[in-house]
């Protein structure tokens, strides 16, 4: 049955987050170090690199031997760790149906090789769980975002090494039968297509390692999609009653002009960010990509059942995330802008965000379709939001109309999107409650309809408010989308 908006009942209206950006307690309850917890605060005008999520070895030493000093925002996060359940009742009284999680994969293994899993992390999200549960709320739980395990890049140089496959597998079975019941919507890796972008923050990957990082970061993703697989396996053996989906960074490749050759670049870039979706929703390698491993003279190892996996064992549903559509051009002329972990051309039709992220609603209608089109598989959005700055007032209230017109615009090219015929499972917001940014570890690039109280230097209360989108997004809710 549907409502009058085209989105089914039993809609999964919520919003998303990843541990990282949120937990804190890095050292707590027996979990170990992850990649995440590597990524210092650099100020905006101390930036040099376009990519500053990657790091180098000498960095790591530094840091583990107390000679770096910086700060690791990631490790504080929002502290949800001890601050769950006031954070969970707030999304309650928006009237939330799923909120997206991760586990984070070292507070289970803290260092994501050992036999037995840590039992302080276990109970942890099953607390969180069974209180999500307690208000109706669905958990979406991503099994890795962007929080590998140190102990497996000190070991095995994350995802590099095809061992690291098992041990996610035996991570995946762990949490399974330990939630059977609790959580019916899993996503294996988020993003998955950033570990050829930043190999460091999608595989815990040091590429100053590598003799050919790039070649590398292709094998590793054979490894994650291999994983992906053997996880789908093994929830369907374990669990029957849950679904399991994959996760990307869409970004849609316009032509930067009608040329044939920016169209037909456009075409190529676009088909390299679909190819993540291709494998875990067709499974197989399409041919461009061969195409694209024979013209780099890039040779994978795929060993003997390797294809069979990926074939036998693709998705349930596509999940992905949505901010921004990009340019793609033949030539390197044009004003350039940025993106998420990817710079772009501007695109003189859009407006951009504070971080210079291309704010294109109608796009969302056209990734959607195009998804649809080519899978007919259900779709689930699970991160799209506006990262601002937020202004607090003498009284304490937040305006951020800026915030509920961003959102505004998508929900309405989705119900769009719905009505053309496209099978939409959720649309979860990206950060409903203020969290560290994951590309650039900053709290002032805020998201949240929950304001947190806490700046770039971790200076704050930390305490919890209410922005005027608070109240407008639960009115989406309660009307399931009729009244934006």
């Amino acid at each position: 049955m549907e409502t009058n908006t085209g989105f089914k009942d039993g809609f999964l209206w919520g919003g998303a987050t990843a541990a990282n950006q949120i937990e804190g307690a890095f050292d707590e309850d027996g979990k170990g170090l992850s990649s995440a917890d590597f990524v210092e605060y650099i100020p905006k005008d101390q930036r040099t690199k376009d990519n500053h999520m990657e790091v180098t070895t000498e960095h790591i030493q530094k840091v583990l031997s107390g000679e770096h000093t910086g700060r690791f925002p990631k490790r504080e996060g929002i502290d949800f760790y001890h601050r769950y359940e006031e954070d969970i009742k707030l999304l309650a009284e928006m009237g939330f149906k799923a909120f997206r999680l991760s586990i984070h994969w070292s507070r289970i293994f803290p260092k994501g090789y050992e036999a037995e899993p840590n039992e302080a992390g276990l109970a942890f999200y099953e607390k969180v769980f069974k209180t999500l549960k307690s208000y109706n709320i669905e958990p979406v739980v991503t099994l890795s975002h962007y929080e590998t395990p140190y102990g497996l890049t000190e070991r095995y140089n994350g995802w590099v090494d095809r061992a690291v496959v098992g041990h996610f597998e035996h991570y995946a079975k762990t949490v399974f039968n330990r939630y059977k019941g609790l959580v019916k919507y899993w996503m294996t890796f988020n993003e998955i297509n950033i570990i050829n972008i930043s190999p460091f923050t999608g595989g815990g990957i040091i590429s100053d390692k590598l003799e050919n990082p790039t070649e590398a970061s292709y094998q590793a993703l054979h490894h994650q999609l291999l994983a992906s697989s053997l996880a789908t396996k093994a929830l369907r053996e374990i669990d029957a009653d849950a679904q399991i989906g994959c996760m990307l960074a869409r970004m849609k490749h316009y032509p930067y002009t009608c040329n044939p050759e920016d169209v037909l670049k456009a075409m190529q870039e676009d088909q390299m960010n679909l190819l993540y979706t291709d494998v875990h929703a067709l499974g197989e390698y399409p041919n461009y990509y061969k195409q694209f491993l024979k013209e780099n003279d890039f040779s994978l190892k795929i060993e003997d059942g390797d294809l069979e996996t990926l074939k036998a064992y693709t998705v349930d549903y596509i999940s992905f995330s949505y901010y921004m559509s990009l340019l793609s051009a033949n030539s390197e002329e044009g004003e350039v802008t940025e993106g998420n972990l990817m710079n772009s051309l501007k695109n003189p039709y859009l407006e951009a965000s504070d971080w210079g992220w291309q704010i294109d609603p109608i796009g969302l209608r056209i990734v959607l379709n195009e998804f649809w089109d080519r899978y007919h598989k259900p779709l689930f959005i699970v991160e799209n939001g506006l990262g601002a700055k937020d202004v607090v007032e003498e009284d304490g209230s937040i305006h951020d109309t800026y915030r509920i017109d961003y959102l505004q615009k998508h929900i309405q090219e989705m119900k769009k999107a719905v009505q053309d015929g496209v099978d939409l499972m959720g649309y979860l917001a990206w950060g409903p409650i203020d969290l560290v940014s994951m590309s650039t570890s900053e709290m002032s690039k805020r998201y949240g309809f929950i304001y947190v109280d806490k700046d770039d230097d971790g200076n704050g209360t930390g305490n919890r408010s209410k922005k005027d989108s608070f109240d407008w997004y639960k009115e989406v809710i309660l009307t399931n989308g009729a009244q934006l």
